[in-house]
């Protein structure tokens, strides 16, 4: 869970104090930290509770004493004041959260699915699922709404993603809905659950208010600041032992082999569909002005197997993240070892369980969902097959020049034509830009990146050079070659003296990495900025990210002076993410600084509490990008 403490009444420091607190209580005493939490979340309920029966002892005081002819104008007042209060309690009580999108599924459709589904649920001896839903997301999750606000029992909801039926076989895909259904079973289940609904109340409540005026308004704010931070430090390791629990759960049901490799190939596949997939299906609006539906596509790639380098890569990638108190989900190394699992790569899925649990009905979802796709991307595609055609004018002016070319241009023709097609032969190019300017820090990057692998020695060379003449390439460099040089060394050809020297490398590049994201996440948003410094190429490639970013309606992007790396090219993107969970606007932002093709480090911040979308619009110029409506 995703929380912004700048601005408010729990900094930073102190939230992550009060977790580890939340821990060592739960270590310590596992029932006596349960019994704290739900006292610390009745006091919310109190709260409501008694403003409720305040508004309604001052409204019938003040109203009995005007029935009796004594009226003054306080009495007024105070029936205005007690109206408000009673207002303000009401929407507490009966906040309706709203359930999640997507197209409603029946056992007609798919037997196989709900039959799995009902078998799960009686081993856990779990709740049922009232409404079982289908989306484009490359996700599964268990969704409770409550009936009557923040009392009365929940709506269960269960969201499955097509490409996850498409990516995986179907023992891994049960092993996924077991571990959702297991946020659900018995009565620690039930506890958390009710925790997770109340936290999401809390927020949309927040949220609601944020805009009203009056006295108690601003006294429901005040509790609302002080209490939800320290609400969700208290009960993060229960949120956090949650996920744990759950995946025991999918070990029990399907083993803790299959488990562990469901998680692992979806974690390398989703790393796969960001990077890869994604930017591929994209350029096909090079082609064609009429946009193509992806899932067709989608269903044959993530039935092969996975590229060896690129999974060893995104598999080395997922273990080096640390868990923290960004998120109570943790991380994929800590979840295979609770599970005991060796952490290696798995054997890949041949049978999507598309084919096993939707049958006949998956070639219509296919469809449904690429026309749907099609749809909804239609503007954002036009736009985009628009930029591509910039981008062909771009090479062609390039091209009718290139005996006139200096290196930046020579350099920037090869970035044009990688962009229209990451396999073009650009290597000329590069190599040109080199000639004439020895040393160039684009012409040796992209130079790097088109060499193919059976020229890993030059690769390494290009990337000595760029380590040693360009401090804003360093950190790249030193990594890209530590990949290089793991891959060669797994082949059993690799120098293993040059790999250890270059891990020494990327140690303090990394060092100087953390310094310059420290200063970045950890100075005021606003201080410091200038307006972004992107050029045409850079900014094409930026509005092209976002328009594959669906949530985002506007984007402001601002360049950060760093005051110990001056040199570096930092930038802060503020983002317009209505109508999502604070949860799913943290993983989006945490996403985009992994996958933003940026010329410099990026943090991601949404328009929520702090910042609000009042200080992005006074304070980061203007918006950079604005989707387009239809």
């Amino acid at each position: 869970m995703a929380a912004s403490f700048k601005g408010g009444t729990v900094e930073r420091a102190d939230f992550i104090h009060l977790v580890r607190l939340s821990e060592h209580a739960s270590a310590d005493d596992s029932q006596a930290y349960r019994r704290s939490v739900a006292a610390f979340a009745a006091l919310g309920y109190l709260w409501v509770l008694g403003c409720f029966a305040l508004a309604i002892g001052l409204l019938a005081w003040a109203l009995g004493t005007m029935g009796q002819g004594r009226i003054r104008g306080f009495h007024i007042a105070l029936v205005v004041t007690a109206a408000g209060l009673l207002w303000t309690s009401l929407r507490a009580l009966w906040l309706r959260l709203e359930p999640p999108c997507g197209r409603p599924l029946n056992a007609a459709q798919a037997p196989a699915l709900f039959e799995a589904l009902e078998r799960i649920r009686k081993k856990i001896k779990g709740p049922p699922i009232h409404h079982v839903l289908l989306d484009s997301s490359f996700n599964a999750s268990i969704s409770q709404i409550p009936r009557w606000g923040l009392f009365g029992g929940a709506t269960n909801y269960l969201t499955i993603g097509l490409p996850l039926l498409l990516a995986i076989d179907r023992p891994r895909f049960l092993a996924v809905m077991a571990h959702e259904y297991g946020h659900l079973r018995g009565d620690h289940g039930q506890f958390a659950a009710w925790i997770y609904r109340t936290r999401l109340s809390w927020t949309k409540l927040g949220h609601g208010m944020r805009n009203d005026d009056g006295p108690l308004a601003a006294a429901t704010q005040t509790f609302l600041r002080w209490y939800f931070p320290r609400f969700l430090a208290k009960t993060f390791a229960l949120a956090r032992q949650d996920e744990y629990e759950a995946d025991r759960i999918a070990g029990r049901l399907v083993t803790r082999e299959v488990a562990g490799a469901a998680l692992t190939e979806i974690a390398i596949k989703g790393n796969w569909l960001a990077t890869h997939f994604w930017p591929l299906h994209w350029s096909a609006a090079a082609a064609s002005p009429q946009p193509v539906g992806p899932f067709g596509a989608m269903r044959t790639l993530l039935a092969q197997p996975v590229a060896e380098d690129f999974a060893r890569d995104a598999m080395r990638q997922a273990l080096a993240q640390l868990s923290d108190e960004d998120d109570t989900h943790p991380v994929l190394r800590d979840r295979l070892e609770a599970l005991r699992v060796n952490k290696r790569l798995p054997a890949w899925s041949t049978r999507p369980a598309l084919l096993d649990l939707l049958g006949p009905s998956g070639s219509q979802w296919l469809d449904h969902f690429d026309k749907q796709w099609c749809k909804d991307n239609a503007t954002d595609w036009k736009l985009h097959h628009a930029y591509l055609r910039r981008v062909q004018v771009g090479i062609d002016t390039l091209t009718a020049s290139i005996r006139r070319n200096n290196a930046d241009e020579m350099t920037q023709l090869g970035d044009l034509q990688r962009r229209l097609d990451p396999k073009a032969g650009v290597r000329a190019s590069y190599e040109r830009a080199l000639q004439l300017s020895p040393g160039h820090a684009g012409a040796l990057r992209g130079l790097a990146q088109c060499l193919p692998d059976d020229e890993s020695a030059a690769r390494l060379d290009c990337l000595g050079q760029l380590a040693e003449l360009s401090a804003t390439h360093r950190w790249w460099a030193c990594r890209t070659a530590v990949r290089e040089l793991e891959r060669t060394v797994a082949q059993g050809h690799g120098d293993e003296k040059a790999l250890k020297r270059w891990r020494e490398r990327l140690k303090e590049a990394d060092e100087a990495e953390d310094r310059a994201w420290s200063e970045l996440t950890e100075t005021p948003f606003f201080h410091s900025i200038s307006r972004h410094d992107l050029n045409d190429f850079e900014k094409g490639e930026f509005h092209s990210a976002m328009a594959r970013c669906k949530p985002v309606v506007r984007a402001w992007l601002v360049r950060k002076t760093l005051k110990e790396f001056a040199y570096r090219r930092c930038y802060i993107l503020f983002l317009e993410l209505p109508g999502m969970a604070d949860e799913d606007r943290y993983l989006l932002c945490r996403s985009l600084e992994q996958n933003l093709d940026l010329p410099g480090p990026v943090l991601v911040l949404w328009a929520g509490h702090s910042p609000t979308l009042q200080d992005i619009q006074r304070n980061a110029f203007d918006a950079v990008y604005v989707r387009a409506l239809g």
